[in-house]
């Protein structure tokens, strides 16, 4: 009986965790006015396109509690390229009752090679930083 519970368990484990998928890129938004980390702000992920010079659409998502984004860009293909992302960050401060400079940030930045790329911004009402964090 303790083989079977045991056959059953790895097989369990080892069906949960093939399921989960490894990305790429993430990023993190922090308010350090207030020293939090800003969740429910929508972010849009753009690919530049060399040969006609545009942007296009790849994802979008809204950041999680924690004021993050774990998930861009499948790792499973070739990411190499030039990417954008966009923080619309007007609603955020428009929620808090705060005057703001950037209705939204755009953050140019390029992957050149498989390695994971995280993408912070660090943010104010009238100033951010980024950084290619780990």
């Amino acid at each position: 009986m303790k083989n079977l519970f045991t056959v059953a368990l790895t097989l369990f484990a080892s069906i949960i965790f093939a399921q989960k998928a490894n990305y790429q890129l993430s990023s993190h938004i922090l308010d350090v006015s207030k020293g939090v980390p800003v969740s429910g702000v929508h972010i849009k992920l753009e690919r530049y396109n060399e040969q006609n010079k545009t942007w296009n659409l790849v994802d979008e998502k809204i950041t999680d509690v924690n004021g993050r984004i774990t998930d861009f860009l499948n790792s499973e293909k070739s990411n190499i390229g030039i990417y954008k992302l966009i923080y619309f960050t007007n609603d955020y401060f428009k929620k808090n009752n705060v005057e703001s400079f950037y209705p939204f940030i755009e953050v140019v930045f390029q992957i050149k090679d498989e390695k994971h790329y995280h993408v912070p911004i660090t943010l104010s009402a009238f100033g951010y930083a980024t950084y290619r964090g780990n």
